[in-house]
């Protein structure tokens, strides 16, 4: 297996959580936000690895593989992170909302994978949308502090939110193409 830029940006993502997660407990002014910083970086870095393999045709099993986990890993760490922070009901169930979709469209699309169906939960548009509206989300809410009058907090807030409605949603569009296939398979 050769390692190839966007793997090595997947790997760097991957190694990025832990100390994120030990930023995040650190005791000094201002370490929210630099976790918030390195989440935004990693986000970034999950746009550039896909849209380096694409451009310079540096696509790989290796890399198909891992970037979902990489992102799955980043977000489900970081949203306990935040229920942490915030440990109000409403947090812990958009977050459960977030993550039983994560484990659940992850399921589906390795069983599809399994039986040879995977073109049938292929990523949607409105997939795509959900993670940066997410990744937008989840950067605000560890940055907690606002810019000039802006309620960061608050607006993660509501863009976390939003990323729950549109998590449902895109979960729906992919159970719906799938489920064809699995009322088949059990007739």
């Amino acid at each position: 297996m050769k390692l190839t830029i966007p793997n090595l940006l997947t790997l760097f993502r991957i190694a990025l959580v832990p100390i994120l997660v030990a930023t995040f407990y650190l005791d000094f002014k201002g370490a929210h936000i630099v976790a918030a910083l390195m989440f935004a970086a990693g986000a970034i870095t999950d746009w550039l690895d896909g849209w380096i393999a694409r451009r310079f045709g540096q696509m790989s099993s290796f890399g198909a593989f891992l970037d979902p986990v990489a992102d799955k890993l980043t977000v489900t760490v970081t949203l306990f992170l935040i229920v942490q922070a915030d440990p109000s009901p409403l947090m812990a169930i958009v977050c459960a909302i977030i993550v039983g979709r994560e484990i659940t469209i992850s399921a589906l699309r390795e069983w599809m994978a399994e039986i040879g169906e995977r073109r049938h939960v292929r990523v949607a548009g409105i997939g795509k949308v959900k993670t940066i509206v997410q990744m937008v989300a989840i950067s605000f809410l560890l940055w907690r502090e606002p810019i000039l009058t802006l309620p960061v907090y608050r607006i993660g807030e509501w863009l976390l939110y939003v990323a729950a409605v549109l998590t449902i949603w895109s979960a729906a569009i992919y159970l719906r193409a799938a489920w064809p296939v699995i009322r088949a398979r059990d007739d």
